[in-house]
């Protein structure tokens, strides 16, 4: 793989939240983004590493649209947390940006080659996501995900969630 990890498109912002639903409220009354589909993951993950060893990971996650770029709310719920790492409990804060990636295996080997082995990777049916702590070269973690239908279908109810959204009915339950 010759693509270096920031030579592709980053579609998406993230931010770790103590509430995620209040969290969404405050940005769509705030900042006017929304409205945002709230997730529930629990136990949808498998192949979890999280820093090399098996681990556990469940979130619930907000997701809106805004303008070009998706904005992710992540509350952790398991510990320890890829999220944690970066935000303490009790804070928000600004945590990673994200990327398609079309080779997960070859990308897992290119943040290794510059000192950024995946920091969490885990699996969801047929989509694979990765966090590089890239803390110390870009000041926070970089996401990859798989390109496939599965993905592209979920952020595309959030993209259609938001054309024309007036406001109203903000934060919305999607699972």
């Amino acid at each position: 793989m010759d693509q270096k990890p920031l030579q592709r498109d980053i579609f998406q912002s993230a931010w770790v939240v103590d509430d995620v639903e209040s969290a969404s409220h405050f940005w769509a009354k705030n900042f006017g983004v929304g409205p945002f589909l709230l997730f529930d993951f629990g136990d949808a993950f498998s192949d979890i590493l999280y820093r090399g060893e098996p681990g556990e990971f469940i979130v619930l996650l907000a997701l809106a649209q805004s303008n070009r770029t998706q904005i992710e709310l992540i509350q952790p719920i398991s510990h320890p947390s890829v999220y944690r790492d970066s935000v303490s409990s009790g804070k928000t804060g600004f945590h990673h940006v994200c990327a398609w990636t079309s080779d997960f295996e070859a990308d897992l080997v290119s943040f290794d080659s510059i000192g950024c082995p995946a920091a969490l990777s885990a699996r969801s049916g047929d989509t694979q996501f990765a966090y590089f702590d890239t803390r110390d070269l870009i000041g926070c973690m970089f996401e990859i995900v798989t390109r496939n239908e599965e993905v592209e279908e979920l952020f595309r109810r959030v993209e259609d969630a938001s054309i024309n959204w007036d406001g109203s009915d903000p934060v919305r339950r999607s699972n």
